[in-house]
């Protein structure tokens, strides 16, 4: 497969100096910034005929390269890996970078973005940003969701970024999803370059406590802070039913149609674990009982890193309610329904 060219470039170690500084402050290196130009020259000089030419060529081979990877390979892989999902008039599409991100990085390539064009960037335009990217299907992304979870140093961050709902997501594997608004993400860095008595390279820490508080929730990215279980573990059908607390933004979260208009009105959400897989299944129940009687439902299918975060908040909540883990409880109860009536009387 083809790969990208190393260029030479030189510049004066002081002068190299001072620029790494300055871009150090604004997330950025001097080799982004170099690749973003080279982009731009590209874009320019070349004809639109053989810059098409070109990219159904390139994505020929990614096309290829997709099919041929494996999650193994993912983790295997010396280089780390960043994900990206871009949403926008209900279109998805994804990618892949074969280094390293960070949220600041993502939020000032969209800041410039947005200062520089009258209009959000164009679900085509988002990848050009950044260069050396790979388009990939739902399926490989879904894979990346799980290795980041599990192994966070070979993929190390994951981005969701939803035009549509002007969103910007981000996973922390140990808490899941973290969803801000684009406008509160452009507040944060703002304050991160305005802030006094700034140190070279501690932006990202700054920009980090500028976002505080500014989590919020978002549907197919439910965060640990908002998975909360209550009343007893029931049984039925071979599952362990949770029942989650909705102290969070339902309607945000499970659409319109989850809010309770009455006051009468009520909203059960149930999370499931099935015994015999030991995994959290794929919906959760959500129940909608009207102050007149009526009844709905909403479905909502878990993704990945949901399920993951179901399931460390699931074991913590059965070892305070019944002493055992998730997984010796459930053991525990399939051995009484495999146990004849006769021999328990014994």
């Amino acid at each position: 497969m083809s790969g990208d060219v190393h260029l030479d470039l030189w510049l004066h170690e002081y002068k190299m100096d001072a620029l790494s500084s300055v871009l150090a402050e604004q997330g950025a290196t001097v080799e982004e910034r170099m690749n973003d130009m080279l982009l731009r020259l590209y874009e320019e000089q070349v004809p639109s005929e053989i810059q098409q030419r070109v990219r159904a060529s390139i994505q020929a081979e990614y096309t290829l390269w997709e099919e041929g990877t494996t999650a193994l390979e993912l983790e295997q892989a010396e280089d780390p890996h960043t994900a990206f999902h871009v949403r926008e008039n209900g279109a998805d599409r994804f990618f892949v970078l074969e280094r390293s991100e960070n949220l600041l990085c993502v939020a000032n390539m969209l800041r410039g973005f947005y200062e520089n064009r009258s209009r959000a960037p164009a679900l085509t335009e988002v990848p050009k940003l950044f260069y050396s990217s790979k388009p990939i299907g739902a399926e490989l992304y879904e894979r990346m969701l799980a290795i980041h979870m599990a192994s966070p140093n070979k993929v190390t961050a994951v981005f969701d970024l939803d035009f549509d709902k002007q969103e910007l997501s981000t996973i922390d594997p140990a808490h899941g999803w973290r969803s801000y608004s684009i406008r509160d993400i452009f507040i944060a860095v703002n304050q991160t370059y305005q802030s006094e008595g700034k140190k070279l390279g501690r932006s990202i820490d700054r920009f980090m406590s500028s976002l505080e508080g500014r989590q919020r929730p978002s549907a197919g990215r439910l965060s640990a802070s908002e998975i909360f279980f209550v009343e007893e573990i029931a049984v039925a059908d071979g599952l362990l039913n949770f029942y989650m607390e909705t102290s969070f933004d339902v309607g945000e979260v499970f659409g319109a149609l989850a809010c309770a208009n009455e006051n009468d009105d009520t909203l059960n959400v149930c999370a499931n674990y099935d015994m015999a897989s030991g995994l959290v299944c794929d919906e959760l129940e959500v129940n909608l009982h009207r102050a007149d009687g009526r009844e709905e439902s909403v479905t909502y299918r878990l993704n990945t890193v949901e399920k993951a975060i179901m399931l460390r908040k699931m074991d913590v909540y059965c070892q305070g309610q019944t002493g055992k883990t998730l997984k010796d409880y459930s053991a525990q109860l399939m051995t009484k329904e495999m146990t004849p009536p006769t021999q328990l009387m014994m």
